[in-house]
C-alpha cells in the first residue's frame, strides 16, 4: 500500500473519532493542527488506526512519532513487514 494511500485512509479514520469531514490530514500535520487532538483523542486514532491497518504499535513506537507523516511511514513499514 502507498504512503498516499495510507494517508487517504487515515484521513479517513481521524474524519471519524473527531466527527468532522472538513479536515484533512497532510504529512506534515500535527495533533496542534488539529482542535481537540488531545492525548484521549491520541490514543482512539491509535486504536482506529490498528484495528482498520490490522495492525499493532509497541508504546514506544507511539511516542516515537511527532506528525502524520511519521505515523504514515510507521504504518507502511508495519504493513511491509505484515505482508512479507
Amino acid at each position: 500500500m502507498t504512503e498516499a494511500k495510507i494517508l487517504e485512509e487515515l484521513t479517513q479514520i481521524v474524519r471519524q473519532v473527531f466527527d468532522d469531514e472538513g479536515i484533512t490530514l497532510k504529512m506534515s500535520t500535527t495533533a496542534d493542527d488539529i482542535e481537540g487532538w488531545d492525548s484521549f483523542n491520541h490514543v482512539n486514532i491509535i486504536v482506529a488506526a490498528e484495528a482498520h491497518f490490522k495492525i499493532k504499535f509497541l508504546s514506544a513506537e507511539v511516542e516515537e512519532l511527532k506528525n502524520v507523516g511519521d505515523f504514515v511511514k510507521a504504518i507502511a513499514h508495519k504493513l511491509a513487514i505484515k505482508n512479507k
